[in-house]
């Protein structure tokens, strides 16, 4: 048995959670040491009494390793350990990160600029439309937006983050080949096939009061900040900013109507000292050093952008045609770039959601510097 496959089989024993994995893991210093450890060795570890050892000694009679390989092969899904690259940085920084992360898409590199976007199942006209338009914003100047995949603001922010044509990874509450709403099946393939879908449980897990906090803990522990567009004060929503405070991340909160009583949650997390957030802009100023307001850097391409950034040919060729010293009208801009003016009116939009440029008073612009 290699490392990966006996933490597949350590997660798959019952009442080994991520705290007491933690403990063996500082014990032992592997999974395979784990599985192997005698019943008077399990014992002397923290947190772990009679009962957990002996289910740890006697896993092989309780867990179906064989069966979870195939069922992981067969549905063509990834499994992913905190040892592994793609494994989100920022959820190892919790106390109970997750022993393995079942992946179907996949993780990439760009997943460390994220923000999460979280709020009532029973929802209102106004807060999908908040949460579809702020989620095809950050997606669209290459924030991943992650959410939890149920219905109301977290199925809109998916929706908003594809249509922004950038990445969303639903994190579920169930095993990974359970859907559920089961409506969002087909949300879920486009998910995958451009950003991913994730889980910490095992295939066929099905949701209960414990999976959602659980669950909710990965949204919050692997994105820099938490957005709540709409939450009653009963909502899940509010333990996802909960575990967010407690993890040391950015909390924003979108207000509502006054007599909305789906709009308390927000507006106590207000209170609180979450910020509040009427537009994109609100998000993104709190994360400076994605989006640099300077575009002269000590080591700045040719085209004056941060290598970081990522520009598109279009992006590229407006930039260019934005004076570096003086603001320039728009149809300069158009002229000096050759595109369509469709085209220039979308490349501007993104270059000013980068902090790249800035709109000024008659459809002029000019460079941040």
């Amino acid at each position: 048995m290699d490392f990966r496959e006996a933490f597949i089989a350590l997660n798959l024993i019952e009442g080994i959670g991520p705290v007491r994995a933690r403990s063996l893991l500082e014990h032992f210093g592997g999974a395979p040491e784990i599985l192997s450890a005698s019943k008077a060795a399990l014992l002397q570890v923290r947190n772990i009494g009679e009962d957990t050892a002996e289910k740890i000694v006697a896993w092989e009679k309780s867990v179906d390793l064989a069966g979870e390989l195939k069922r992981i092969a067969d549905y063509g899904c990834q499994v992913l350990v905190q040892a592994d690259e793609n494994y989100p940085a920022s959820l190892r920084e919790i106390y109970d990160p997750p022993l393995v992360l079942y992946v179907k898409g996949h993780l990439t590199a760009k997943d460390k600029n994220a923000v999460a976007m979280v709020g009532s199942r029973m929802t209102t006209h106004y807060g999908i439309e908040t949460a579809r338009k702020l989620a095809y914003q950050l997606a669209y100047v290459g924030v991943t937006v992650v959410s939890g995949g149920a219905r109301g603001i977290d199925t809109a922010a998916h929706q908003g983050a594809l249509s922004g044509k950038g990445r969303t990874i639903a994190v579920l509450g169930t095993g990974i080949n359970l859907v559920a709403p089961p409506e969002n099946a087909e949300l879920f393939e486009r998910i995958a096939a451009d950003g991913a879908v994730i889980t910490q449980f095992p295939f066929n897990r099905p949701a209960d009061k414990q999976s959602f906090p659980i669950r909710n803990r990965i949204v919050a522990g692997m994105t820099l900040g938490t957005v709540v567009v709409e939450a009653n004060l009963s909502s899940g929503a509010l333990i996802t900013a909960n575990f967010a405070a407690e993890y040391g991340r950015q909390i924003f909160a979108v207000p509502g109507r006054i007599d909305s009583p789906r709009s308390k949650g927000c507006h106590d997390l207000i209170k609180k000292g979450a910020k509040l957030c009427e537009g994109v802009e609100d998000i993104l100023s709190e994360f400076e050093y994605l989006f640099p307001p300077s575009n002269q850097p000590p080591t700045a391409s040719a085209t004056g952008v941060l290598p970081a950034l990522e520009l598109s040919e279009n992006e590229q060729k407006v930039i260019r045609a934005v004076s570096a010293e003086a603001e320039t009208a728009i149809d300069e801009i158009i002229r000096a770039s050759g595109l369509p003016a469709s085209a220039v009116n979308v490349a501007l939009f993104s270059l000013e959601m980068k902090r790249l440029v800035k709109q000024l008073p008659g459809k002029l612009f000019a460079r941040n510097c």
